[in-house]
């Protein structure tokens, strides 16, 4: 892989205290529940939310996915810094089929008033697998929608 710097922040608002948007990062059971873009789901889904504690989580497409349906997408990670209910920072890479596609560092603070939290993601994506730049050009989209789930997940 190559080094590399491309980043992206996102910001969302739910309207839940953000102890509960934190909780949803980093209890493995909720995480299940919204991690993935719309269409897929996350058969496994292993959160060690501590200090150096690991990530390992599969997306899978599902039935609305067509021709994609049952590919899966491995992610792999470790928590580096969690100060509950402010921020979470972790490192993961992406596989696609066999091969390991990238390398980044997401770092996600949570911020509340009057009850509404604002989430900001900051992901910097510093190793790349050559010609996979098309897999980082789609991240921003695949973690909008994931944002999505997790709005109407906090919803409930």
């Amino acid at each position: 892989m190559q080094d590399t710097h491309k980043e992206f922040i996102m910001v969302r608002e739910y309207k839940v205290p953000r102890e509960e948007v934190f909780k949803a990062w980093t209890d493995p059971k909720l995480v299940a529940q919204w991690w993935g873009p719309e269409g897929v789901f996350t058969p496994v889904c292993e959160v060690d939310a501590k200090p150096d504690g690991l990530i390992h989580i599969v997306m899978e497409a599902g039935e609305t996915m067509g021709e994609h349906k049952g590919m899966q997408w491995p992610m792999d990670g470790k928590f580096v810094e969690l100060d509950s209910p402010k921020k979470i920072v972790f490192t993961s890479n992406a596989v696609n089929g066999e091969k390991e596609t990238h390398e980044y560092t997401t770092t996600v603070t949570f911020d509340e008033k009057n009850g509404k939290t604002t989430m900001t993601v900051h992901v910097v994506v510093t190793k790349l697998q050559p010609g996979m730049d098309y897999v980082v050009s789609g991240m921003e989209q695949g973690w909008s929608s994931q944002f999505d789930k997790l709005g109407k997940f906090l919803e409930k």
